[in-house]
């Protein structure tokens, strides 16, 4: 077992919880072949064949070169058909002229590596490419360019912007990864959502959407260019939908000869330090994306797909170390049910559709109040259909084809001949799985742990003075989330106590009074603003304050990023201003600037062993660990200690903030998700344990079950009778026990579950018959199946419950 050094870093009374995960190699050896790329007003033309694609946002910073293979196999066998990703200019061009493009940089092999599994590549080059991601994607070092404006028709601006660009697409150029080369990148994009921010720039923003456009276009890659959320997006760029409702809420292409594409269809949504997270079902999903097929849409990128981890002090404002963790892959690469089967199973049943879909004439007509046809019938008699019903409330009879259809509430049923339901996006029968933690490693002892504290700062030992407030991200110029402002105050009265009040631009403050703490405050990405106010007692004589600012990511977002500001605004102490004083300042902790997170760096302090189990503002902690055995993802779960950054191994694996309640009281962020706090630490490894299914009589077959045939020129679609539950555990787990069985009327869901007043006896022995021991089983809903019907009359439902070893 390797040894595992954790340090911690303790801003205040805060928390903290991050990942890190580990992958699987994939053996499959594939070929991602491009070739010709064209489009037209249907959908992408590669190599002369229109295409229907889905594709799937992997950010190959987010997670770490050994999940790439896994990551990229588990999106292929889920439907998937290109990866896409953005280019990190911030991370690639940290300084000026210095590139980096090794490890989790390294996107010349993480391109390679969706080539070897044959899929197709979306790369979103930017180089803006906000994403929650610190600065947008730019690096700091344009905010100190003369005269520069960014996203503007601005020379600065324009000229680093295009030298960058050309890197990347020279790079990509020079180890054959376009289409036009025989590589897998079909696409690119230039900017992002622009359109957003446009009118703010006046005349200059569209002369600047023009400029973008022709530049990219003139770097020859011989593959089309997108700009989404991108409404006047030039010829011949194709404009393009981000959001959760394009079917419904994007105006389309903005010439006929374009086809519609989806570049963020957002499979739930980021979330900040304070909030609830926000949970959108596989139905809801499913169902825009079959209306946006159904209303010629031909590509859709699921945003994200895989969000993962930001790493260090990559996040933007307030944004959480784990990124889209409800995502079809989880933070951790585990396959999150049913939303991942589900979304399967739909782009399988508008696989089948393919040739009406891309070939055919279309026409749509009303089936009733709040329901509709999208019909396409090939030139060779192909016929498909997509039966929606609008009503979110009520199910609803349709007849179509003189064949009556029962549509759920808000749903999509898909019919690949026009006469037969292949898929419904309200009728989920994928299973359910459960995440878990099994603990490794308890690290609450106080013999495992050492501390150092670090020193506050007084005025007399910084370099850097002003007379005045500096900015807090141009003086540290991203280099630290830490900036510290002394002064010192003369003190003549009677009266020890004052009132001391400071005025913040984020995102985080903590005063200290004669090297003593005295408060915190702290605002939210909705408002970074706030108010620091305190009693104080002062010395009678000179006093030093010192105080602390602190960002919790830079800002992503928003017309002139570059003048975005952070830090004090004004201090006053009783109704006496220093904004414009004698101030001394230091950027980052000494901690940071001895790098005592590393192995050489951490003898360049004085450790001791921890002495109080009640954490202390801007101390250090220290621990070494065995790595669990096994190739399971690891967590830490910290929830004892506070707000700071932790490091394992020298690497940061991000910032933690857990004390930060929700409105509901919880906090945003822990390891298990499920906000249930432990009153220890500990290293925890993370599994799927747990695989539920559950269908009825008004369930659909898998679409694999689907036969295609051609007799006579059309399309013969053969399908399986029944539904079934089928159980799969992640690679290397079996089913090991059958925790629940019941065909019959068995009630509740995954979270809680009981035998009805109906049941077949001899249900648990034959679902254990058919799925011990194995890692994935198909058990089908059928009297026959199971000995006979139990309660003829009356519907019935299979439900199983099942645990992975």
């Amino acid at each position: 077992m390797a040894m595992v050094q954790l340090l911690l870093l303790l801003s205040w009374w805060f928390v903290l919880m991050v990942a890190v995960a580990n992958g699987r190699s994939s053996d499959e050896e594939g070929k991602g072949k491009g070739g010709s790329v064209t489009y037209d007003g249907r959908s992408l033309i590669i190599n002369g064949q229109h295409q229907i694609l889905f594709s799937a946002s992997i950010h190959y910073p987010r997670s770490t070169p050994q999940m790439w293979p896994s990551l990229i196999a588990k999106a292929k066998e889920g439907g998937v058909d290109v990866i896409q990703t953005y280019v990190f200019w911030n991370l690639h061009e940290p300084q000026q002229g210095q590139y980096k493009f090794s490890e989790r940089r390294d996107i010349v092999r993480f391109i390679k590596e969706i080539q070897s599994q044959g899929l197709y590549v979306c790369l979103r080059i930017g180089p803006f490419i906000e994403g929650e991601w610190t600065y947008g994607g730019l690096p700091f070092w344009l905010h100190d360019v003369p005269g520069i404006v960014f996203r503007s028709d601005n020379e600065p601006f324009k000229n680093h912007m295009q030298r960058f660009v050309a890197k990347i697409v020279s790079l990509m150029k020079s180890e054959n990864l376009f289409a036009s080369q025989g590589g897998p990148i079909i696409l690119s994009q230039i900017e992002n959502e622009y359109g957003t921010v446009e009118p703010a720039y006046h005349a200059k923003g569209p002369r600047y959407v023009r400029w973008a456009a022709k530049m990219a276009v003139g770097l020859q890659t011989g593959t089309p260019w997108v700009m989404c959320k991108q409404d006047d997006a030039p010829d011949p760029v194709i404009n393009a939908c981000n959001g959760m409702r394009c079917g419904e809420t994007w105006k389309g292409p903005n010439s006929p000869d374009k086809p519609a594409i989806w570049t963020e269809n957002w499979t739930s949504f980021y979330q900040v330090y304070g909030t609830e997270p926000y949970l959108r079902s596989a139905k809801d999903i499913a169902f825009h994306v079959a209306l946006f097929v159904a209303k010629n849409g031909s590509y859709v990128n699921y945003y994200m797909y895989h969000g993962g981890t930001n790493f260090g002090r990559t996040a933007s404002s307030f944004m959480l170390t784990s990124y889209y963790d409800q995502a079809p892959l989880d933070e951790y690469g585990l396959i999150r049910e049913p939303k991942w089967g589900h979304l399967k199973e739909l782009h399988a049943a508008i696989k089948l559709c393919s040739k009406p879909l891309l070939t055919g004439g279309y026409k749509t007509f009303p089936l009733g109040q709040l329901q509709e046809a999208y019909v396409f019938k090939g030139n060779a008699g192909e016929c498909a259909a997509f039966l929606v019903n609008n009503d979110d409330r009520k199910s609803s009879t349709v007849v179509f084809q003189n064949s009556s259809y029962e549509l759920p509430p808000k749903s999509i049923s898909i019919l690949p001949d026009c006469k037969t339901v292949a898929f419904n996006t309200a009728k989920v029968s994928t299973q359910i799985n459960t995440r878990s933690m099994t603990i490794r490693h308890k690290l609450h002892s106080k013999e495992t742990w050492e501390e150092y504290t670090e020193t506050i700062p007084n005025f007399d030992n910084t370099s850097l003075r002003a007379k005045t407030l500096l900015e807090h991200m141009n003086t540290t110029k991203d280099t630290s989330d830490y900036l510290w402002y002394t002064f010192r105050l003369q003190h003549n009265s009677s009266d020890a106590q004052s009132i001391l009040s400071v005025q913040s631009h984020g995102h985080v403050l903590h005063a200290f009074v004669n090297g003593e703490f005295t408060r915190s405050a702290h605002g939210s990405r909705d408002n970074p603003s706030f108010t620091l106010e305190n009693t104080v007692n002062l010395n009678d004589g000179m006093n030093d304050i010192a105080l602390l600012s602190v960002t919790v990511g830079l800002p992503d977002s928003g017309a002139y990023l570059q003048r975005k500001v952070a830090g004090l605004r004004s201090v006053r102490v009783q109704d006496k201003y220093f904004t414009n004083y004698d101030w001394g300042y230091q950027v980052g902790l000494i901690g940071e600037k001895l790098q005592i997170y590393k192995k050489h760096g951490s003898s360049n302090v004085q450790w001791r062993r921890f002495r109080n189990s009640i954490p202390r503002q801007l101390t250090w902690y220290k621990t070494v660990f065995d790595t669990p055995a096994g190739d399971d993802p690891i967590a830490l779960n910290l929830n004892s200690m506070g707000k700071g950054e932790a490091w394992v191994n020298g690497e940061s694996i991000g910032r933690y903030w857990v004390s930060l309640k929700t409105p509901k009281g919880n906090p945003s962020q822990t390891w298990t998700l499920n906000y249930v706090l432990s009153p220890t630490l500990f290293a925890a490894t993370i599994a799927i344990t747990k695989v539920y299914g559950h269908v009825n009589n008004s369930h659909l077959p898998r679409v694999s079950s689907w036969v295609r045939q051609s007799q006579r020129g059309d399309t013969n679609i053969k399908k399986q009778q029944r539904p079934e539950v089928q159980l799969n555990c992640p690679q290397g787990r079996n089913i090991s026990k059958i925790l629940f069985a019941s065909f019959g009327t068995p009630k509740g869901d995954y979270k809680s579950y009981a035998m009805g007043s109906c049941h077949s006896s001899n249900s648990r022995a034959i679902v254990e018959k058919a799925c011990t021991g194995k890692g994935r089983c198909s058990v089908p809903y059928s009297n026959q199946y199971f000995g006979g019907d139990p309660c003829p009359g009356i519907p019935k439902a299979l439900l199983v419950d099942a645990q992975c070893t």
